[in-house]
């Protein structure tokens, strides 16, 4: 039987990981946070990528992060755009900056904050949401 059958609901979209982005997705499943850092300039890189954008290097390590960061920019979704998130309306789509280095950042979502106390350069940390067979890295208000 499939979830929607069981459950009545349509599950959320999963990611479809690559080549260069599996261990991303390997290190959510454990509840970790993990981006790339150039071996030869220190640069750190999201998304995944194949070289170092700074200094064009092939020599990137999938290196733990803080998952420490703050709300670079924000908006508050108010219509499903795919049904497995018809439950979560009104939620919140974000950049955050990682404190690792300024300008990294990721696509996600916060959660467990009411959305009028949300702000542009709010304390964020990392959480982990498991869904069916994936774990989706989000950020929560820090402390």
């Amino acid at each position: 039987m499939t979830q929607r059958a069981e459950t009545g609901r349509v599950p959320k979209p999963a990611p479809v990981p690559t080549e260069v982005s599996q261990f991303f997705w390997d290190a959510a499943k454990e509840h970790r946070l993990m981006i790339q850092r150039c071996d030869d300039c220190a640069y750190y890189i999201h998304p995944p990528m194949v070289v170092c954008p700074k200094c064009q290097s092939d020599r990137l390590t999938p290196t733990d992060v803080s998952g420490k960061g703050t709300v670079y920019s924000f908006s508050v979704v108010q219509r499903a755009f795919h049904p497995g998130f018809a439950a979560d309306m009104p939620y919140v789509l974000a950049l955050v900056d990682l404190e690792e280095q300024e300008g990294v950042r990721l696509v996600t979502n916060i959660v467990e904050c009411p959305i009028d106390a949300l702000q542009i350069g709010m304390a964020v940390e990392a959480t982990f949401e498991d869904r069916e067979g994936h774990t989706v890295p989000l950020f929560r208000p820090a402390g």
